[in-house]
């Protein structure tokens, strides 16, 4: 458990096919796991910021607006239309007093250790290796917005970092990685 040992180094899952993976194990295991899994992968949040929300905090908005556990700072994030759609489903049956993410013993939202065994347990059964938590989301979020758009500043922006490196290492943009787009390279 790398996240809470304090080591706080885990993994961006870097290929697509490992995520659709991921989507339907959980989607089999339990519908609140797999939206749990996909809502982060899709907000970029940390998991402190995702497990207290409530239905009325993302239905019928372009916006998620999420006052950050860590920084304090309001956050507003626009959402995709795949997470729009997903939250419609997911949300079709609830009130909007409804938590997301209930625990399924006792009346809060589901714990941080607990999501942990989620994303962690459906790595394993998928046959993810390295070092994966619930930070995973969110890097690998920010792994893929990144390749899909190579826009750097806009991610450190994103995810509130200080400088441009910080959010190029933090979602393992790698000097193995670099390595392998150098020996390609030629003028």
């Amino acid at each position: 458990m790398a996240e809470k040992q304090g080591q706080n180094t885990v993994d961006p899952i870097r290929d697509p096919e490992q995520i659709r993976a991921m989507k339907e194990y959980l989607l089999h295991q339990s519908y609140r796991d797999y939206f749990l899994f996909t809502f982060g992968i899709n907000s970029g949040l940390r998991i402190s910021d995702i497990i207290g929300l409530r239905a009325m905090d993302v239905r019928n908005t372009d916006h998620l607006r999420v006052k950050e556990k860590k920084t304090g700072k309001i956050r507003k994030i626009r959402m995709t239309g795949a997470l729009k759609q997903e939250i419609e489903k997911y949300t079709r049956q609830m009130a909007d007093s409804d938590l997301l993410f209930p625990s399924r013993k006792g009346k809060g939202p589901i714990g941080r250790e607990n999501a942990w065994r989620v994303v962690n347990g459906a790595a394993r059964a998928c046959g993810i290796n390295g070092s994966i938590g619930t930070h995973t989301m969110r890097k690998t979020f920010g792994y893929h917005f990144y390749q899909q758009t190579k826009d750097v500043a806009m991610l450190q922006q994103i995810f509130g970092h200080s400088a441009p490196s910080v959010t190029l290492r933090y979602i393992g943009i790698n000097d193995e990685m670099v390595d392998q787009v150098l020996e390609s390279f030629s003028l």
